[in-house]
């Protein structure tokens, strides 16, 4: 048991999740969640701590804000190594939380979930602790401004961190929001002057039925 350590939470989920459970079913959405914990667990530093999953979304806690970019950077690069991986949604806060059996408790956690769930997908968000640390060490940051969260007494300043990349020549399926690469697309379809690629037939055929 350990009180009020300081630690960097990243919660990272997968944007689009229900939609791909409703388009490929419940199996398919389960293995992939566990493959992304396996995922988040094979980034880990020898510091770094996998602390839960939960549903689609994994919360991971790091030393300090240097571990927590290079542990988020690590596993994001892992997703995106992945084919017909979903995007994903990142939060990195640096705070204190109190230990119970290998899990966090405190406002940083629950802070740290809010700003998850206000992430873009495909964008990592930061409070301005670990949004410090990344513009010291030559990452692209943009200030936000301030947002007010539920249960989150004061404004929180928050960044957008640039972590890596975005991909070039990949899509989002309209159907099960499942990113796909256009070399490895099932098909894709032009409709109203737009290009929209999939990752199978059948998600091709819905969209196309859904449009008559």
């Amino acid at each position: 048991m350990t009180d009020g350590a300081d630690w960097t939470f990243a919660m990272i989920d997968l944007a689009g999740f229900t939609a791909l459970t409703e388009a490929h079913g419940d199996d398919r959405a389960a293995d992939l969640a566990t493959d992304f914990a396996d995922l988040a667990r094979a980034s880990l530093g020898p510091d770094d701590r996998f602390v839960k999953a939960i549903g689609d979304a994994v919360l991971l806690a790091s030393p300090d804000p240097s571990a927590g970019l290079a542990l988020a950077e690590r596993t994001l690069a892992a997703c995106q190594g992945r084919a017909g991986y979903l995007l994903t949604r990142t939060a990195l806060h640096h705070g204190s939380a109190t230990q119970r059996s290998g899990d966090f408790f405190g406002s940083a956690v629950n802070l740290t979930a809010r700003l998850a769930a206000h992430a873009a997908a495909g964008q990592v968000l930061a409070t301005t602790s670990v949004a410090e640390v990344a513009r010291a060490s030559g990452l692209r940051v943009e200030d936000l401004g301030e947002t007010t969260f539920k249960n989150v007494s004061v404004p929180t300043r928050i960044h957008t961190v640039t972590l890596m990349p975005g991909p070039i020549v990949e899509s989002i399926d309209p159907v099960c929001r499942m990113r796909v690469a256009h070399h490895n697309a099932a098909g894709f379809l032009r409709h109203e002057g737009a290009e929209f690629w999939f990752c199978s037939l059948e998600c091709a055929t819905q969209f196309a039925v859904g449009r008559r």
